[in-house]
């Protein structure tokens, strides 16, 4: 019997990993500057664990009664879990070079489309899976429009963002559709403890692990630092560019279904108002995580401990009485010193 050579048989998949290896970590410049990058993204990870650490004891002095009671902290991690999902999807776009505006009004759209009458009839199982076809359809939509289509993404996701929320609106006639108690296994999942927590916020914390795994781990992981730090390199290293961009926003709006998805369990209802402003959230907690808006460098962890910053600053201003209006004032200014924090950082780490 003929002995294959193992090495002969992965050689054409070992060379394509290395030219997108070599088209990921051609703009980082010298090899100390992406040494330096990596301390910094190290440090801003545990700057962001202590900013975390430091909110926690605000929220014992401020409101002590309540801050650190479990059901206050279960209700965090459950609005953490809507938006942390829509955030690991917008890593990936903003890592590749995008971003997408339109996370809030696709998840708006999927949790309508997926209560109206005629798809309830079929069962809660048929509902979640049409969210997250219709939350794919979208993103891979905005995907086609930016790549095939030339679009600017700011520009074809704001457009989505307009025409998502307007279908919603149209669909629902402006009313909030509830969940039937026929579907009220679809609930289930915030209404279901496993060790004190609700199962979304397990369904939350899968999504995060394959988040890393699929940008840290794999071929496409690597193609979306390679594409978000130099699309020409990269399409030089053999990166189907378009498709790849293509593929990040459906990757988007696959979030944005499961997210509508959460949202139906925690609320019992699809509206049109679901998701109001979530896109600022989602990156913001980007940008604090340390994900460049100009792609190529980033992290899904630093994108969750920068989420889970935001969230309990909101957290605090409704145990202090604080207004709306006072929380986006807050997350502006937070967004602002997070991008000029940014970019110091990258002229000292070059």
């Amino acid at each position: 019997m003929t002995e294959v050579n193992p090495q002969k048989v992965s050689a054409p998949e070992a060379d394509e990993q290395a030219r997108v290896e070599a088209a990921a970590v051609a703009p980082s410049g010298p090899g100390a500057g992406r040494l330096a990058l990596g301390r910094i993204t190290g440090a801003r990870h545990l700057g962001l664990v202590v900013a975390l650490a430091l909110l926690a004891i605000v929220g014992l002095i401020t409101a002590p009664e309540t801050f650190a009671t479990t059901s206050n902290m279960v209700s965090l991690l459950a609005l953490a879990a809507t938006i942390g999902v829509i955030t690991v999807g917008m890593t990936f776009v903003i890592i590749g070079g995008g971003i997408d505006l339109s996370v809030g009004a696709i998840m708006a759209l999927a949790s309508v489309w997926a209560t109206t009458l005629a798809t309830q009839a079929y069962g809660p199982v048929v509902m979640a899976i049409c969210a997250i076809v219709v939350g794919t359809g979208a993103g891979l939509l905005n995907g086609f429009l930016i790549s095939y289509g030339r679009m600017v993404p700011f520009i074809a996701t704001l457009a989505m963002l307009v025409a998502a929320r307007g279908l919603a609106q149209r669909m629902s006639e402006r009313r909030t559709q509830l969940v039937s108690q026929d579907n009220g296994a679809l609930v289930e999942l915030s209404t279901t403890r496993v060790l004190g927590l609700p199962l979304l916020v397990y369904i939350f914390a899968v999504i995060v692990a394959l988040g890393w795994l699929i940008l840290n781990r794999t071929t496409f992981g690597r193609r979306t630092y390679a594409v978000g730090g130099n699309p020409e390199a990269a399409r030089l290293a053999g990166i189907n560019v378009r498709r790849h961009t293509m593929l990040l926003y459906g990757l988007s709006g696959l979030c944005c279904g499961i997210a509508a998805v959460i949202i139906m369990a925690r609320t019992t209802t699809g509206s049109s108002t679901h998701g109001d402003l979530y896109e600022l959230d989602a990156i913001a907690a980007v940008i604090i995580g340390g994900t460049l808006l100009t792609g190529g460098r980033g992290t899904i962890i630093g994108s969750i401990l920068g989420l889970l910053i935001f969230t309990v600053i909101t957290n605090l201003f409704i145990l202090n009485g604080l207004n709306t209006s006072d929380q986006l004032i807050a997350k502006g200014l937070i967004i602002v010193v997070a991008v000029l924090l940014q970019r110091r950082s990258l002229q000292t780490a070059t």
